[in-house]
This record gives C-alpha cells, sequence and structure tokens, in this order.
C-alpha cells in the first residue's frame, strides 16, 4: 500500500487507537475509498478483526477509546465514534459518548458508516456475523429436504449467499446441490 509509511509516520508506528506497538496493520475506514492516508488508520491486527467482524468483539479491549477518541487523526474518532455506540450496553462507553465532539463533516463520515440496528444479519452459531461470498463449515450433519442426500458435518459452503428477508437461512451448495442451510447449524 502506497500510504503505508505515510501512516506509520503520523502514528509513530504504534497503533493510533490502543497505543500498542506489535502486530500492526492499516484499516480503511468506511465508507471511504481510499484515495489519501487521512482515510486510514494504523491499528493492531487484533482491534481490526473486531471492527471486520472476523473476530467476536471483546469490550474490553476498546477501553482504549478513552484516550484516542481525542486524537486529532479524523478517521481515528470515527472508529472511536462508532465503537463507542456499539458498545453503549456496556455503561461505560455511554458517558464517552456524551464528552465527544466530532466537526459535522466528521461526524456525517461516522454516522455514514454505521451499520442499520434495523439491517438484517444473518448470525452464525458462535455469533458471528455471516457476509455474502463467506466459506462456513457444517457443525452437524443435515438431511436435506426432497432429496436422500446427508449433508455431512464438516463440509465446507463456500460463497454463500444471504436470504435477505430471513436472517436464519443463508444458500450455498453442497456436493454440487444448492441449498439453504439454517445459520445456527454453521460456523463461520
Amino acid at each position: 500500500m502506497s500510504f503505508e509509511k505515510e501512516l506509520i509516520t503520523r502514528s509513530g508506528n504504534v497503533c493510533e487507537l490502543s497505543g500498542n506497538t506489535e502486530n500492526l496493520t492499516t484499516y480503511l475506514v468506511a465508507p471511504a475509498v481510499g484515495t489519501n492516508a487521512d482515510e486510514f488508520i494504523y491499528i493492531q491486527q487484533s482491534l481490526k478483526d473486531q471492527l471486520d467482524g472476523t473476530t467476536e468483539t471483546v469490550p474490553n479491549d476498546w477501553r482504549c477509546l478513552n484516550d484516542s477518541m481525542w486524537s486529532e487523526v479524523p478517521g481515528v474518532k470515527v472508529i472511536a465514534y462508532r465503537m463507542l455506540n456499539n458498545l453503549k450496553a456496556e455503561g461505560w462507553p455511554a458517558d464517552l459518548i456524551e464528552t465527544m465532539y466530532l466537526e459535522d463533516e466528521t461526524l456525517a463520515w461516522a454516522k455514514a458508516g454505521m451499520e442499520d440496528e434495523f439491517a438484517v444479519k444473518h448470525i452464525d452459531s458462535n455469533g458471528i456475523v455471516i457476509n455474502s461470498g463467506d466459506t462456513v463449515v457444517l457443525i452437524k450433519d443435515l438431511d436435506v429436504k426432497g432429496t436422500s442426500m446427508v449433508a455431512k458435518r464438516g463440509t465446507s459452503v463456500r460463497n454463500v449467499r444471504l436470504v435477505h428477508d430471513n436472517p436464519e437461512l443463508i444458500e450455498g451448495k453442497v456436493n454440487g446441490q444448492s441449498i439453504y442451510i439454517l445459520t445456527q447449524f454453521v460456523k463461520k
């Protein structure tokens, strides 16, 4: 990435959220398209994984937002705002949100990338969000209705499609046959 050196210089080679120095990577703050370094932040991999939804959110990992929400970097402020809103139920983030100030442009950016709380989310058996195109693994032998086929436990289902009006169903191919699968019987 052409902006990585600029991000390392800007951050002092530390995570712009937590201040940690190990296992750092760049993160594009959505819905930005990545045309300049201000649309990225330099972040530790474990926090990036939580932002991407590839690992479960650990609220205590985000206590660093108490300090980083005051950053001068707009992308850091955007992520702080979003995560504090996502973690409001924990109690402590609600107090921080009340004291946080964002310029109108930065606030619009933060709100533009937040998920709609009423949007249909497909959740696997471990509580991780399934996105269209993901690969999931069956956690149980499943009888496929209308056929004599049994989809075996441990079978990978690649490139799943979401059933948009039902958060409990996904569609994928097993042994070349397209089937609907209950999300409670898969893990990401």
